[in-house]
């Protein structure tokens, strides 16, 4: 199911819309750097190139890698 929510980044209003499970992921993974959600959502945008969205749920990805819960994709 996506979920739609209004985050303020930067002194902006916008809204993202993720599944479920990335928002409980982005959850977990703030309360694991001791930041807040929205904390962690301006410094993945602070560096994105594209969509944030996307850029929220490679964050994610990228965040299991790193703790080896996911294998990291070679080319």
């Amino acid at each position: 199911m996506i979920v739609k929510r209004s985050i303020k980044i930067a002194g902006h209003k916008t809204s993202v819309s993720l599944e479920a499970e990335f928002w409980d992921a982005l959850k977990v993974i703030a309360a694991a750097d001791g930041v807040s959600l929205n904390a962690l959502i301006e410094a993945i945008d602070a560096k994105r190139a594209g969509n944030l969205s996307s850029a929220l749920r490679l964050h994610v990805l990228e965040n299991l890698q790193a703790r080896g819960t996911l294998p990291v994709r070679t080319l």
